[in-house]
């Protein structure tokens, strides 16, 4: 029951055939089918990126209201947490004031 049970390898029933016959090949060298590549001219690089006044103060407004947006995200997200913390405490008192009328 607690033994592992390996399975066995099949065997082959019947007469196996090989399912494709090997042929040698012969190798020739690949220098003598290609000739020497032509010289490639080398390509140009990229221009840097140069910031104009206009674009630098894009980037940085598009920066300040990334920020903004994502702090008023974080900051809603933080009252929604403490309102409902407030709520469920008192929610506590007034079910601790009810149980010990009784």
């Amino acid at each position: 029951m607690f033994r592992p049970k390996i399975p066995t390898m099949p065997q082959p029933t019947g007469l196996v055939t090989p399912s494709a016959a090997i042929e040698p090949t012969t190798i020739t060298p690949a220098a003598a089918l290609v000739a020497p590549p032509a010289p490639i001219a080398p390509v140009p690089s990229r221009p840097a990126v140069q910031l104009t006044p206009g674009s630098a103060l894009a980037l940085v407004g598009g920066g300040t209201a990334v920020v903004l947006v994502v702090g008023a995200v974080l900051v809603s997200m933080l009252l929604a947490v403490a309102i409902t913390a407030a709520s469920v405490a008192v929610c506590a008192v007034v079910v601790r004031s009810l149980l010990t009328r009784r």
